[in-house]
């Protein structure tokens, strides 16, 4: 077993892809012999976006004139707060399945099961695609189970069978689609037969997120990506319009933010922690996660960790984490987090000796870090117009979205319809 694990999210999952372009799956997966019911042909159409890394403020700081457009005309959050940690794949599975990290499972990006006694990477495609490791019942699920067919185009674990049901269409993670590839895709699903045409898509974009961890949230090529995105968006809305289908509603968020983060000056791993005998730990460098073998041994380790600490980061014991994140042992329902939490205060991070990092960073809790907040846009029939409404956490999202499309939650949520229902008219 791999004793330290470091994230750098949709960064690393594109590297591993890029490395294994000859064994790439391009092609569509097609569910056969499922079709909507009469009651899902009455609902509304859902367009589901996520553009990965998309910083709450960036559509103003860059001008993304599509998103300016279509958040001012319909309704926009202030912001969206991620789930603790703010990292990809934990906040992409929280605000389709509506439940804390903690609580579906993908506690990180990469962690190891004491259980299973196996690790789970989200470079690793058979992890990514075995629902076993995923809690929860995702939107695809959720709907594909009350009758509505469904697609999506890359959104985390929506080609595993968790939740025991895959979307009707749906397509194995690369990154070999550009924007308008997949805007492509969206629209001929679109143009399917009624009877097989989905209800709910969901649409993931990975371009911000790589380039604010390669070059930094304040880049040239931050904003380009920006704009590629409002582009292709812009696009698809045109191109759905152009279908004359009645009552389409689109929904953008993003997963968490990014800061550019101190790498010149980097926080060590404490030396004790390295001792492999007593020690696993996992660091995902804006947070690290330490298990102690011994557990006549977390006490003791705690207090020499906390007396030795520097105030560029906190030490917890993992039962006393502020409850406010849902990151406690109390709400471990998997124990796959640890014992003790180090957590650097943003922008350090923790680096081992040798290793480089990027220069844009998240991981960091939203509530202290702004640059953590996510983007929440909404936009269609069912939505108001010109409004905006108050921060919100991001696993409210999915009795959002399960009210839009007459879905009955069929399992206890974290998200709570309260905080996002002034959206709807």
């Amino acid at each position: 077993m791999k004793k330290i694990f470091s994230g750098f999210t949709v960064f690393l999952f594109s590297l591993f892809f890029a490395q294994h372009n000859l064994a790439v799956d391009t092609a569509q997966v097609i569910t056969p012999n499922r079709f909507n019911s009469a009651e899902a042909l009455e609902k509304p159409y859902l367009i589901f976006i996520s553009a990965d890394g998309y910083r709450y403020d960036y559509t103003e700081k860059y001008n993304a004139q599509n998103l300016q457009k279509f958040s001012n005309e319909g309704v926009k959050a202030k912001a969206m707060l991620p789930s603790y940690p703010s990292i990809t794949f934990p906040n992409h599975w929280s605000i389709i399945t509506g439940l804390y990290p903690s609580h579906h499972g993908l506690v990180d990006n990469f962690f190891y099961d004491y259980s299973r006694k196996e690790a789970y990477a989200m470079n690793k495609k058979e992890n990514a695609e075995d629902g076993s490791w995923y809690g929860g019942i995702p939107l695809w699920s959720l709907a594909e189970q009350q009758g509505m067919v469904t697609a999506s185009l890359q959104w985390v674990g929506s080609a595993s069978d968790a939740g025991k049901t895959r979307p009707t269409y749906y397509y194995h993670y690369h990154e070999k689609f550009s924007p308008e590839e997949k805007i492509n895709k969206v629209v001929n699903w679109l143009k399917l037969p009624e009877n097989v045409r989905p209800h709910f898509i969901s649409l993931y974009f990975p371009e911000v997120d790589g380039a604010g961890h390669r070059f930094g949230p304040e880049s040239p090529e931050a904003e380009k990506s920006v704009q590629l995105v409002d582009n292709a968006i812009g696009n698809l809305v045109e191109k759905v319009n152009q279908l004359g289908l009645k009552n389409v509603n689109f929904i953008f968020v993003s997963d968490h933010g990014m800061i550019k983060v101190d790498k010149e000056n980097p926080l060590s791993i404490p030396e004790m922690l390295l001792n492999k005998e007593r020690f696993d730990i996992y660091n995902s460098q804006t947070l690290l996660r330490v298990v102690v073998k011994n557990p006549d041994e977390v006490k003791s380790t705690f207090r020499e960790l906390k007396n030795s600490k520097t105030e560029d980061y906190q030490v917890f014991l993992t039962k006393k984490f502020p409850r406010k994140l849902h990151y406690g042992t109390k709400d471990d329902k998997y124990n796959r987090i640890g014992q003790i939490l180090l957590v650097p205060n943003a922008p350090k991070i923790f680096l081992e000796k040798g290793k480089s990092t990027s220069s844009g960073k998240h991981g960091y809790n939203s509530r202290k870090t702004p640059e953590m907040k996510a983007a929440f846009y909404a936009w269609g029939n069912v939505f108001r117009n010109q409004t905006e409404i108050d921060e919100f956490q991001n696993v409210s999202v999915y009795p959002l979205v399960a009210e839009i499309l007459g879905l009955k939650i069929s399992e206890p949520i974290d998200g709570k319809f309260s905080e996002v229902k002034k959206a709807l008219k």
